[in-house]
């Protein structure tokens, strides 16, 4: 095993995004932080981080938590008013 250094870190994310992301992580026995660390990795090598079977999942945890929002939407999104 490769021997790394991890930072904590504050991140903001869309509130229904992380319930899915939490749901996601919770089923595949891993942390959030190390879902979105795999989840980049991949993304970096252009490879998709997720089987047939897992995107199934997700799917079914958008649906649960409402959440409509999609790649295209990632560069138009604003915060609420009254957000910091």
């Amino acid at each position: 095993m490769k021997k790394i250094e991890r930072i904590q870190t504050g991140l903001r994310l869309e509130k229904r995004l992380l319930k899915v992301l939490k749901g996601l992580a919770e089923h595949l026995d891993m942390s959030v932080a190390e879902l979105i660390e795999a989840m980049a990795l991949h993304a970096f090598e252009g490879r998709a981080p997720f089987s047939a079977e897992t995107i199934g999942k997700i799917n079914q945890l958008k649906s649960v938590y409402d959440l409509d929002l999609t790649a295209e939407d990632s560069h138009r999104t604003s915060d609420s008013e009254g957000d910091a």
